[in-house]
């Protein structure tokens, strides 16, 4: 049996550590995953769904519960070749993000993307989620290769928020073709977001 620690972790890092666990094994065998939330469960109890394998989850105290996966030999062949899927958390479809620069505030640029990168990574961990992030202007450089952001607004995106960018900023600044992470947008849904959207927080 492989015991994976994945206290502390969201959605989709959990996912991908048991699966990473499970290629390791090349066959059948049991693994225990760790977690400190329910939505992860549900997660990881999807994933076991999806793989036809088995999967046990249970409360240990609170705060801490374990998943215990077991894998047949079929299963393990296919787990790699399977998209994650993670069960969103709560997501107020009342108010959207809206970041229109790679720096946060006016002064220092390199402390200002330092603060932005912080932002982003604070967004993705509060217990009320956006429903959508829109990124055009200078913005639309946290999308594409070389933002230090992907990882994290992936994890977003995993837990059902949309990233959007502004398709017309990527063309201008010539890095359409490096989006890493959501879909290319237009002004109109830009708009039309921020005129449905009841809050737009903005950092």
């Amino acid at each position: 049996m492989i015991t994976v620690n994945a206290m502390g972790q969201q959605c989709p890092i959990p996912v991908v550590m048991a699966k990473e666990a499970i290629n390791k094994m090349k066959g059948d065998g049991v693994v225990k995953v760790l977690v400190d939330n329910e939505i992860a469960v549900q997660n990881l109890e999807k994933m076991a769904k999806q793989k036809g394998y088995e999967a046990k989850g249970e409360k240990i105290k609170d705060g801490e519960f374990a998943v215990t996966l077991t894998i047949g030999e079929v299963s393990a062949e296919i787990v790699n070749n399977e998209e994650i899927s993670c069960q969103p958390d709560t997501i107020d479809k009342s108010y959207i993000a809206v970041i229109n620069t790679d720096t946060m505030g006016t002064g220092d640029e390199k402390l200002g993307k330092q603060l932005l990168k912080g932002f982003i990574f604070a967004l993705s961990k509060q217990d009320i989620l956006p429903a959508s992030i829109i990124f055009y202007n200078r913005g639309a450089f946290m999308t594409t290769e070389g933002s230090e952001s992907i990882e994290d607004l992936k994890n977003l995106e995993a837990m059902g928020v949309e990233i959007l960018t502004c398709g017309t900023c990527m063309d201008y600044y010539g890095i359409k073709d490096k989006l890493q992470v959501g879909t290319s947008t237009n002004m109109y849904v830009i708009v039309e977001k921020q005129v449905n959207a009841n809050r737009i927080v903005r950092p």
